[in-house]
């Protein structure tokens, strides 16, 4: 075979190659020598296959065959921030763009724009779950590992053990990291808030008594912060903004426009199985734990929840009524202006 032919071959993609471009869609342009890798999804999890760098023009390839009924994944980091591709099985694996964009400590256009904050009182302890929707309108993804991004209180009797799963833009829920904040009973979320819309759910269970005063701070700035009372558990405080009832599940809904509240809660959800979400304990001081909340085992009654809030007519009832300024970035402290 002639020179030329080889030459000519060589420059053929291979076969059943990936093959794709990264690019920086904080400048628009390609990036260079960015590492790329593909692994494999199985029943236990992420399986690496192969890397490989990105050229001058951003383009990679990884010679294998992704066909067949086995889901595969590229993934890139740039900037300290992880991007992933879903190569779902049937799906093309040539001429792929795989986004990243360049990071930043500061929030920039990010912002909370709802807050749904959750309580369930059962069987001498209260769950809290609290719900993050995260806008990011803006070309640079907000990273602050020291701080952590979205920041969150935990009252004392938490002991500082509580669960935080995050789900990025298209992404499906992980567990995230959290750090401390510095100030005592502030944490925040370690995990990057990419363009696009990002969730964070925080939970936790502390003792609780019927009819007991139970406090909380509001650490981000949030354009719509909702607390919600399940079916057959009454709250009462001040300051609240009562918003009526979501019809499917019946859980009572209400606006708070304060950076902090003092309620009380009597009634309770219906009983949950012990799953150990308590009996962790910590010989040296206060650290966050990952925990299997009680609402986890709620999950239908919960979603119908958080769909009934993210509703338009409670959102406009909320804002009619009661407006809230909007386009504030989220603050990395506990007060909000």
């Amino acid at each position: 075979m002639s020179r030329l032919a080889l030459a000519l071959l060589a420059a053929l993609p291979a076969f059943g190659a990936v093959t794709g471009t990264v690019i920086n869609r904080t400048t628009g342009a390609p990036l260079a020598g960015v590492t790329v890798g593909l692994d494999k999804l199985g029943q236990s999890g992420p399986e690496p296959v192969a890397e490989t760098k990105a050229d001058a023009q951003g383009r990679f390839t990884i010679a294998q065959d992704t066909s067949g009924q086995m889901p595969y994944l590229l993934r890139a980091e740039y900037d300290g921030v992880r991007y992933f591709h879903m190569l779902p099985p049937g799906t093309p694996s040539s001429g792929i763009t795989l986004d990243v964009y360049q990071a930043s400590t500061k929030a920039g256009e990010a912002k909370v724009s709802k807050h749904m904050i959750l309580f369930q009182p059962s069987d001498g302890k209260l769950a809290v779950n609290e719900t993050y929707i995260l806008e990011n309108g803006g070309k640079t993804a907000w990273n602050d590992p020291g701080a952590g991004t979205v920041q969150f209180f935990l009252p004392a009797g938490a002991d500082g053990k509580a669960d935080v799963q995050a789900t990025e833009p298209g992404g499906m829920p992980i567990s995230a990291g959290v750090v401390k904040a510095g100030k005592s009973g502030l944490y925040g979320v370690d995990f990057a808030v990419k363009p696009g819309e990002t969730r964070i759910d925080v939970n936790y269970s502390l003792p609780y008594t019927a009819g007991s005063p139970f406090s909380g701070k509001i650490a981000s700035r949030d354009d719509n912060t909702y607390l919600i009372a399940p079916n057959g558990v009454t709250l009462d405080g001040k300051g609240l903004k009562d918003l009526g009832t979501e019809p499917r599940t019946q859980a009572h809904i209400y606006g708070l426009a304060a950076t902090a509240y003092d309620v009380k809660l009597t009634g309770a959800v219906a009983a949950a199985a012990d799953n150990g979400a308590g009996d962790a304990t910590d010989s040296s001081g206060p650290q966050i734990e990952q925990i299997m909340p009680r609402l986890y085992t709620q999950a239908v009654p919960i979603l119908g929840i958080a769909l009934g809030i993210l509703g338009l007519g409670f959102v406009l009832l909320y804002r009619a009524g009661q407006p809230v300024p909007h386009g504030r970035a989220v603050s990395t402290g506990p007060e909000r202006k």
